[in-house]
């Protein structure tokens, strides 16, 4: 079943994209987290820490309770059951969803249109405030999120799949959605997002790094430079505040001979800055990444299932 419904989800995001926020159960998660805030966020440190943990870890246990249940009902449905999990699957991924966001940044970038180009680099990729950046820096806002949710939004919900089933892909994605809206070292949520934060950490330290790998196959086959991904990746890879988001961005960097840099915060690469058309090459490497990454991914567990005889935890058999 995860091969089949693996395949399913990826044809289905690719050819239907992201279902409007009110049919997401990503978007679900954002409302529980969002209501989960507003009532526990306040108090001392400790109080803070244990409401954020509440919140975070009961989003994740739902997640994942949901996630095992469509997955039951899918065993139960025979030759359907792929459909049925990879449509689920789907609602988890967000290749097509990302490619059109950037494109959506691009267009009006590219058409001189700044103040456009700046609402939709908020409203699609990035929390940071968008109204006083410059031409370069909604450019290298939208490629660092390009690369950074390669990890987030394909390579680890599909690992957490391919380990714990459904219900791992959802704990996964409830987790990381709590550190994208809690996750900051701002006042309250310091202490509120801790959990979140430090869990989301942990969750991505290897498919941060997988995802960074398949940058630097994916600039090779889109025509740009692997080697400077690579020299990139080493170089900066480690200069951000996560664990983990530098790599892919540091790779992306290198790719596209370019800096990436978001103000305070970090500087990445050694190129020119940013301009529109670099977003179009950004989404091809994006592409190539993410469906190199996934065939990866797929030969491994087949393998690991030829190996074990079919009695692999990879393979959930």
């Amino acid at each position: 079943m995860p091969l089949l419904s693996l395949i399913v989800a990826a044809a289905l995001d690719l050819t239907l994209g992201d279902p409007p926020n009110r049919l997401h159960p990503v978007a679900w998660m954002g409302r529980a987290i969002g209501i989960g805030r507003r009532r526990l966020c306040h108090g001392g440190p400790p109080r803070l820490f244990v409401g954020g943990a509440l919140v975070t870890l009961t989003v994740m246990g739902v997640a994942a309770g949901a996630g095992a249940a469509v997955a039951a009902l899918a065993a139960r449905l025979g030759p359907a059951g792929p459909l049925v999990e990879g449509a689920a699957l789907s609602l988890l991924l967000s290749v097509r969803g990302l490619i059109r966001a950037g494109q959506a940044v691009a267009r009006p970038l590219a058409a001189g249109d700044l103040d456009a180009a700046r609402a939709a680099v908020g409203l699609h990729l990035v929390s940071r405030p968008t109204a006083t950046l410059g031409p370069d820096e909604v450019a290298s806002a939208t490629i660092e999120s390009l690369a950074e949710n390669l990890t987030d939004a394909v390579i680890a919900p599909v690992c957490f799949y391919l380990l714990f089933g459904l219900a791992g892909a959802a704990a996964y994605r409830a987790v990381n959605t709590a550190d994208a809206m809690l996750g900051y070292r701002d006042g309250a949520l310091e202490w509120f997002g801790k959990l979140a934060a430090r869990l989301d950490d942990v969750l991505n330290f290897v498919p941060a790094r997988l995802a960074a790998l398949g940058l630097l196959a994916g600039a090779a086959v889109a025509g740009e430079d692997a080697r400077g991904a690579l020299r990139m990746l080493r170089r900066d890879g480690a200069l951000t505040a996560s664990p983990n988001a530098g790599r892919t961005m540091a790779a992306m960097a290198g790719a596209l001979g370019l800096t990436l840099a978001k103000r305070g915060a970090y500087r990445l690469g050694e190129g020119r800055p940013p301009r529109a058309a670099d977003v179009a090459r950004a989404v091809r490497v994006f592409a190539w990444a993410a469906a190199l990454a996934l065939g990866a991914l797929l030969v491994l567990d087949s393998l690991v299932l030829f190996l074990r005889g079919g009695q692999g935890p990879l393979g959930m058999i």
